[in-house]
């Protein structure tokens, strides 16, 4: 199995509107990739109430079949959709990829 871990630090504005709305709109979006492609078994979207210095604001934490399936998502073109959005609202960006038994 694949978990892949995505973290971004937000804007405080950005595309109109506020970080904390940002990050309703950017776990919907990623969200509504659930169950829409082959060999993604797990995918949820967190939201950091802690807010300290080094704390990031948001978290993808998704699993996959297989290396294969991780490509499959990367390239499937609802997750491409979301790619300009994301780019907009973040100032950083951090990800995992790691094999798990």
């Amino acid at each position: 199995m694949i978990k892949h871990i995505v973290m971004w630090k937000l804007l405080e504005q950005a595309e109109g509107n506020s970080k904390a709305h940002n990050a309703q709109l950017a776990k919907a979006k990623l969200e509504a990739l659930n169950g829409k492609v082959p060999g993604l078994l797990k995918l949820e979207v967190g939201i950091d109430f802690s807010a300290t210095e080094t704390s990031m604001d948001l978290l993808l934490y998704s699993e996959f079949e297989d290396r294969a399936a991780l490509q499959r998502y990367q390239q499937h073109p609802e997750h491409v959709a979301v790619f300009p959005f994301m780019q907009a609202i973040r100032s950083e960006r951090r990800v995992v990829d790691y094999e798990t038994d």
